[in-house]
């Protein structure tokens, strides 16, 4: 496996330096119209970018000191789907505001009861003519108070296998009879959020693919989470921090107090490093397929050992490790402050732990699946079950 970047002097990198000299301060739509903000989809809004091509442009965009247009949903999890799969009115409309950040948006997947075993889902989409009505709730929405649309998958036959009576929808988020409500979270801040729907009049138009068809997309959509989750060298989902920021902290501050703070600093490290190998033996395998179990892999790997490090990081705070994040906290450690507090939410986000084990165990390594799926009973039916069992 190739660990290392292509050369200065390769002809790829040359040309994407060249742009970004030419274009220092580039507008989201010159980033998109390049190519840039999405290498590895397909023309004409990205460039087919192998995955050496997709490593050069990440490269030459930090050392321009340019960043992609922030739209983490909408361009990591739904866009694949909607490039796959829409129609190209739909595409036409919106693809390209979402890919310059122009269109916020959101994932309505998850329930209070449908959580882990999200096919199980009760939120109901009715033919009514040219719209479908829309009925249930949706919980722990990130980003729902301020996007513009989200992604909803809904039963739309409960005579149906569980996995089989489920449509995927576009969902304009200021239709009539949507009430979004926030969710504080321990950090202090929001970001999380329930989504009501109350009679909701969709256009048949914003449905994706097959109706009933829609669970193969939802499953996509999951994977493609669990890739943009556990990318990057940050601990929170790809972002903040990393293992080795900790350990330059801790080296700049004269090291860590004790032999056994020591060792589990270097043990981070390791697990770092391991993970950004394990990471760029993936980008190697792959060559723009769709995610597949890997994604799930990589999360599992990824997430445990983000809330290592926070904890870590808390204990060499010492004293001030009770300070949590106001303003008597050294200014250094303020974002892992508040990481430690995010970090029980790791393992939990885009897929908890054991759901991820359950598909490694399926999908990897040929494990049976859930005796429910095998016996092809309908939603109705596993709902039955599952009350009788609480």
């Amino acid at each position: 496996m190739e660990i290392e970047l292509p050369a200065e002097d390769d002809p790829r990198r040359l040309e994407v330096r060249a742009w970004f000299d030419a274009h220092p301060n580039p507008t989201p739509r010159q980033l998109v119209d390049a190519g840039y903000v999405v290498p590895h989809w397909p023309l004409p809004y990205g460039l087919d970018a192998e995955p050496e091509l997709q490593l050069i442009i990440d490269d030459e965009m930090r050392r321009a000191g340019v960043s992609r247009p922030i739209n983490p949903i909408g361009i990591g999890h739904c866009g694949p789907i909607l490039v796959a799969l829409a129609n190209d009115e739909q595409k036409g409309k919106y693809l390209w505001p979402m890919l310059t950040g122009e269109d916020l948006w959101c994932q309505l997947f998850s329930e209070p009861g449908a959580g882990s075993d999200l096919a199980n889902l009760s939120t109901r989409a009715e033919r009514d003519g040219d719209v479908y009505i829309v009925n249930g709730q949706k919980i722990w929405t990130s980003l729902a108070e301020r996007a513009k649309f989200g992604i909803l998958i809904a039963r739309t036959d409960i005579n149906a296998p569980k996995h089989v009576g489920i449509s995927y929808f576009i969902i304009p988020m200021d239709l009539e009879g949507i009430e979004v409500r926030p969710i504080r979270n321990m950090t202090g801040g929001g970001g999380f959020n329930e989504v009501f729907f109350t009679d909701v009049r969709v256009p048949a138009e914003n449905l994706i693919g097959e109706e009933h068809r829609g669970w193969g997309m939802a499953k996509t959509t999951l994977a493609n989470e669990r890739v943009s989750l556990s990318t990057g060298g940050g601990l929170q989902w790809g972002h903040g921090p990393s293992a080795n920021d900790l350990v330059a902290l801790v080296r700049d501050r004269g090291g860590a107090p004790n032999a056994v703070l020591r060792q589990r600093l270097v043990d981070a490290f390791i697990e770092g490093e391991i993970l950004r190998y394990h990471k760029l033996r993936l980008i190697s395998a792959q060559v723009n397929k769709q995610p597949g179990p890997d994604a799930s892999l990589r999360k599992a790997l990824a997430d445990p050992h983000g809330k290592k490090v926070f904890n870590l990081s808390k204990d060499l705070m010492g004293a001030y490790g009770m300070l949590g994040a106001g303003p008597d906290l050294e200014a250094e450690w303020h974002q892992w402050a508040g990481g430690f507090l995010f970090s029980p939410a790791l393992t939990v986000g885009g897929g908890t732990s054991q759901v991820l084990r359950n598909i490694i165990g399926e999908r990897l390594l040929g494990l049976p699946h859930d005796a429910d799926v095998e016996a092809g009973k309908t939603w109705a039916e596993t709902r039955g079950n599952v009350t009788a069992r609480a």
